[in-house]
């Protein structure tokens, strides 16, 4: 049986400002990355997601990020590893609490925005997010993007790491992705989007723009929960990988295969 997991950034609202279709979303996705406070959500934001995504049998993920909420946490930060190894632990810790309140557990967690692309490129950096989550557990998997510093940090101090893709992201020749200020770095067409993934699924690897194919393991399929058409995309990405044979399952449940 070919298995995948789906997954989805979510919880990204806060205050009086909403961002994404989350309760569709976690209709469609087998696990979720839930913003920490720092590049969005809040206490109330965080609490719902987490009573939300396990009603729909959704595996939760803390999604910690830079202390951007401005920036989105996508601008990059300078940060000592130490003060980031705290401030990870610090995000995990407070998902972890909201998620013992709904008598659920957190199972992985995912960097977001520049934090996760600094700590891509960056060993020293990648190092340090690699032992804030082993420091809090670890159980914990991290989920990393294949092919990137994080993904060998990870395995380098022994967690479990799932390798991640990107449904809705273009790739460079580097294995990266290709930043988003550059034509064709989102993809917004549902019909583009699914064929992307089954072709990387299909190739066994990462396929870049150019059509290069970079051998990766690929355990994580991601869809940006802020994108447009999200839902959409996410509900069609689900029906072709299951046409194709796949069977969706939570990350817990994949790493333990």
């Amino acid at each position: 049986m070919k298995q995948i997991n789906l997954n989805a950034d979510l919880g990204e609202s806060f205050g009086a400002w909403t961002m994404g279709e989350d309760e569709a979303l976690l209709q469609v996705v087998r696990s979720a990355n839930i913003a920490c406070g720092f590049h969005a959500g809040d206490p109330l934001v965080m609490r719902h997601t987490v009573r939300t995504a396990l009603a729909a049998g959704v595996s939760l993920g803390a999604h910690p990020a830079y202390p951007d909420l401005q920036g989105f946490g996508r601008r990059q930060m300078k940060m000592a590893p130490a003060e980031l190894e705290a401030m990870v632990i610090y995000q995990v810790g407070a998902l972890a609490g909201m998620a013992a309140a709904e008598r659920g557990r957190v199972t992985h967690v995912k960097p977001h925005g520049a934090l996760s692309n600094q700590a891509c490129e960056d060993a020293v950096l990648a190092d340090a997010v690699a032992r804030a989550v082993r420091a809090i557990d670890r159980e914990l998997i991290l989920l990393a993007p294949v092919r990137s510093e994080l993904y060998v940090a990870g395995e380098r101090i022994g967690l479990r790491v799932a390798g991640e893709i990107f449904a809705d992201r273009a790739y460079t020749d580097t294995g990266m992705l290709v930043p988003r200020g550059q034509p064709g770095a989102v993809i917004h067409d549902h019909d583009q989007l699914v064929a992307h993934v089954l072709r990387m699924l299909e190739a066994g690897g990462v396929v870049t723009q150019s059509g290069k194919v970079l051998p990766a393991p690929m355990d994580s399929i991601c869809v940006h929960g802020d994108t447009p058409g999200a839902v959409d995309s996410a509900r069609q990405l689900r029906m072709a990988l299951e046409a194709a044979g796949w069977t969706l399952v939570a990350l817990p449940e994949l790493m333990t295969v």
